[in-house]
C-alpha cells in the first residue's frame, strides 16, 4: 500500500488491418482521413474486444498495438475485468506502459467494474470499497491515465442510496485528487441509469474532480427478474435526455453502437442527434469507441463505430463553419 493511500485511507477511517476489412465495411471506412477537423478526440474501449478477451484470444498486454496497427486510434480505456489479478502488479503494468509508450498510445482510462459498492448502506464495507477502488486509482497513475471510471451502485430507497454513493464516491474522489486523477460514473444500470439522480449525486458531491462519462445507451431502470443486465429491460430512461442531463459534469463520453445499417449509421442511436447534444455542451474531450453488436465481427464493429464517429462528426463541424460565414 502506497504511504498516500495508506494516509488517506486512515483519514477515512477516522473520519492496415482498416483497408484489408474496406470490402466488408463499405465506402465508411474511408472517412477513417475526414477533411475536417472534429471537435472531439477518439478513444478505444477495451470492452469492444471482450469476446476474443474472454476467450483468450488476445490479452490486456495485446490491446495497445492492437488500438495503434489495427484500429488508427492513438488512446486506449482499458476495464479491470481482463487483467484484474495485476491490480498491484508492478513488473505486469511496467510492462502494459512500456507497450502503450512504443507504439504512441495514450492510456486515458481504467474501468472499473465488479468491485465492491461505493454505496453500500454499510459505512465500513463502503469504506473498504473505497480502499478497494484506491488501488486501482493508483494502477490508473501508474500508467499515467487521466482518469477511472467506477459504478455509482447501492441499496436500499433512492434517497438512502444517493446518500451512500455521495459520500463513497466523494471520499474516493478526494484520494483521486489527491494523487492527479479525475474520477467519473456512468449511466450503468439501477438507479445510476437515472439521469437525474446520478446528476444530483454528482451536484450533492459538488467537487470538479468527481464527473460523469456519460454513455449512448445503459439507461434501463428497471428489468424482468434481477440484476442490471439480465431479462427484459421494462422502463428505460430516455437516452437524449439522459445524455443532456449528464453532459454539464462530463470529462468522458462512451459511444456504444450496436448494429448498423447498410449505409453505416447505428440502428440503436441517432449519432447526429447525440453528437449535437454532446457538441452543444462544449465539449472537445475522448469519445470512447464501446461496440457490443453481436451481428458484426469485432472489428467490423469497431470500425464501422469509428467510421461514423467521424463523419457525423465532421459533418456537424461543416454546419458549425457555415452557420459561422
Amino acid at each position: 500500500m502506497s504511504t498516500d493511500r495508506r494516509r488517506f485511507l486512515q483519514q477515512l477511517s477516522g473520519a492496415a488491418a482498416v483497408l484489408a476489412g474496406a470490402s466488408l465495411l463499405g465506402p465508411d471506412v474511408f472517412a477513417a482521413q475526414p477533411p475536417k477537423k472534429l471537435f472531439f478526440k477518439i478513444s478505444l474501449a477495451q470492452w469492444s474486444l471482450h469476446k476474443s478477451l474472454f476467450k483468450k484470444e488476445i490479452d490486456t498486454l495485446d490491446f495497445p498495438r492492437l488500438a495503434r496497427e489495427v484500429y488508427q486510434i492513438d488512446a486506449v480505456e482499458y476495464v479491470n475485468q481482463f487483467f484484474k489479478d495485476k491490480v498491484s502488479d508492478q513488473q505486469y503494468l511496467r510492462q502494459l506502459l512500456r507497450r502503450s509508450q512504443d507504439y504512441g498510445v495514450v492510456n486515458n482510462m481504467i474501468m472499473i467494474d465488479e468491485e465492491s459498492d461505493l454505496g453500500d448502506a454499510d459505512q465500513s464495507k463502503r469504506l473498504k470499497a473505497v480502499e478497494v477502488h484506491s488501488r486501482w486509482a493508483d494502477a490508473a497513475r501508474f500508467l499515467g491515465c487521466r482518469m477511472i471510471r467506477v459504478n455509482a451502485f447501492g441499496a436500499g430507497s433512492k434517497q438512502e442510496a444517493k446518500e451512500a454513493v455521495v459520500d463513497g464516491l466523494g471520499r474516493l474522489g478526494e484520494y483521486c485528487h489527491q494523487i492527479g486523477l479525475q474520477l467519473v460514473t456512468e449511466n450503468h444500470g439501477g438507479l445510476s441509469s437515472d439521469a437525474e439522480w446520478l446528476a444530483d449525486v454528482l451536484r450533492q458531491i459538488g467537487q470538479p474532480y468527481v464527473g460523469s462519462l456519460p454513455d449512448f445507451t445503459n439507461w434501463c431502470l428497471r428489468r424482468e427478474g434481477p440484476g442490471f443486465w439480465g431479462g427484459k429491460c421494462l422502463e428505460e430512461y430516455d437516452p437524449y435526455k439522459g445524455v443532456a442531463t449528464l453532459m454539464p459534469f462530463a470529462a468522458g463520453v462512451s459511444a456504444k453502437a450496436f448494429d448498423f445499417d447498410a449505409e453505416g449509421n447505428c440502428l440503436d442511436i441517432d449519432y447526429t442527434r447525440m453528437l449535437q447534444i454532446v457538441k452543444d455542451a462544449g465539449y472537445t474531450g475522448y469519445i470512447g469507441i464501446e461496440y457490443e453488436g453481436e451481428s458484426l465481427p469485432e472489428k467490423e464493429g469497431i470500425l464501422k463505430t469509428k467510421a461514423l464517429l467521424q463523419r457525423v462528426g465532421a459533418r456537424l463541424g461543416e454546419v458549425e463553419g457555415s452557420r459561422r460565414r
